[in-house]
């Protein structure tokens, strides 16, 4: 079996089920176009041709000649090709299937700046929003119903479906619930210096926000949120709007503490210590409010998107549709920080590592 990637350039969602699949399967050679951290993984990565060109590391620029990376790329020595795919790195199961193999593609989204632009900051640019027309047709074309497709989440599936016309398993990503509720204080397990930060936040009286610093994520509304409810906020996450958000909560009558880049055990604490863990961004799927109900928070999630699929799944907190104004926001958070969460982490195991394991085996090995 062949399992492959897109780009690997950093460590998210999407590469945490690379990691997945390739646990799964010990077996498995690993692919992508560029690997830019060679020792992630628990096995070599080849590259494609793209690597050794000028191309490596520019996605953008680069976007014209991926269909013919994946092309490219050696099948012949495998039975199976599984491809994650976030971009176009569902073609090389395309690839395969057209050479007789088995191909399948576990599909986190078509290119959300090709398909979904809307929910995608990236999809306004001018040389994108001119390549889009011949870039979605290559991308249809691309497509073949041989393929078996997954998606992370109904919201993707949809997506799939409008995009390129192909049904596919929804097979939600793993999240280490195991690991958050294995511990019942994550706030003892962290280091001096964190447990300092955290001590510094009321407990279950504030609200956090998480996530890399840009503005499609909306953190700017936790901070009015938090002037609303009288109540403190905590931002934990770095980006490039951090400067813009900083002015932002310069003008709030509440503390706002921003605590950067954070350790899993910080972030799980904080979590466990929030009153109202707040998510508005559009996601494909959200693992983050799967991880904080997970620890015990209830969540307050944007109705668009697949975030409130997991949050309706376990009742472990509020969608707000609409605008996000203030007051509607103020409401349910309300609402959410009224909700009974004994029951919840427990539900959470749905999404578990396991469960995506016993799943994507299913989906993988049945004829």
């Amino acid at each position: 079996m062949l399992i492959s990637h897109e780009w690997i350039e950093s460590t998210g969602g999407s590469e945490n089920v690379f990691r997945g699949l390739l646990e799964l399967f010990p077996g498995a050679d690993a692919a992508c176009l560029w690997n830019n951290m060679p020792h992630t993984f628990d096995r070599p990565v080849s590259e494609s041709w793209l690597a050794r060109t000028p191309m490596r590391g520019r996605k953008a620029a680069s976007l014209p000649l991926v269909p013919s990376a994946w092309r490219r790329m050696d099948v012949t020595r495998y039975d199976t090709v599984l491809a994650s795919s976030h971009a176009f790195g569902h073609q090389l199961a395309t690839h395969a299937v057209r050479r007789g193999k088995r191909g399948l593609a576990y599909v986190h989204t078509p290119a959300r700046y090709l398909w979904a632009p809307e929910v995608e900051p990236r999809g306004d640019r001018a040389s994108l929003r001119l390549a889009a027309a011949p870039l979605k047709a290559l991308d249809r074309r691309l497509v073949d119903p041989r393929v078996r497709y997954a998606a992370n989440s109904r919201y993707v599936r949809d997506r799939i479906r409008r995009s390129w016309g192909v049904d596919a398993e929804v097979i939600y990503p793993p999240v280490d619930i195991e690991r958050i509720v294995s511990v019942e204080r994550w706030g003892d397990v962290v280091s001096a210096e964190e447990a300092q930060h955290l001590s510094a936040l009321p407990e279950k009286a504030f609200l956090l926000g998480a996530s890399r610093l840009v503005s499609y994520k909306r953190l700017d509304r936790v901070i009015d949120l938090g002037n609303r409810l009288d109540m403190p906020v905590a931002i934990a996450g770095a980006g490039p709007g951090e400067a813009e958000l900083r002015a932002h909560a310069d003008s709030a009558r509440v503390p706002v503490t921003f605590l950067g880049r954070v350790t899993d055990e910080m972030l799980y604490a904080l979590y466990q210590r929030a009153a109202l863990f707040v998510f508005l961004a559009v996601e494909d799927f959200g693992i983050m409010p799967v991880e904080a109900m997970a620890a015990g928070t209830p969540v307050l999630v944007n109705a668009d998107g697949g975030a409130s699929e997991s949050m309706r799944a376990v009742g472990g907190g509020i969608p707000v549709h609409g605008s996000l104004s203030t007051p509607e926001l103020a409401v349910a958070a309300a609402k959410a920080m009224s909700i009974e969460m004994a029951a919840v982490p427990k539900a959470c195991r749905q999404f578990s590592r396991q469960a995506f394991g016993a799943r994507v085996e299913h989906w993988v090995t049945r004829s």
